[in-house]
């Protein structure tokens, strides 16, 4: 099982993110190299939000209630969901 974190963007994540981009990385690298996070980035349209996929729940709630995004409304909502993740043979 995996955790998969979203987020919903604000409507100004353009001015925002830039803002606190370097705390937000600085953030996500202590995840990634805890082990804990898996990947992590915004979908296309910025404007639509971001993911990461987590090893635990708590991991994934731990990062999103302490992102620089969240603290400083780049992120305006985030939910975690588990993910029963799937290998498909090519």
């Amino acid at each position: 099982m995996k955790y998969v974190l979203t987020y919903r963007a604000s409507p100004d994540v353009a001015q925002k993110a830039p803002l606190h981009a370097a705390a937000h990385r600085a953030h996500w690298q202590e995840y990634l190299a805890a082990g804990t996070l898996l990947m992590v980035g915004p979908f296309e349209d910025p404007r639509e939000g971001a993911m990461g996929v987590f090893t635990t729940r708590e991991a994934a709630e731990d990062f999103a209630a302490r992102d620089p995004f969240v603290l400083h409304g780049v992120a305006e909502e985030w939910h975690v969901r588990g993910w029963h993740e799937a290998l498909v043979p090519s």
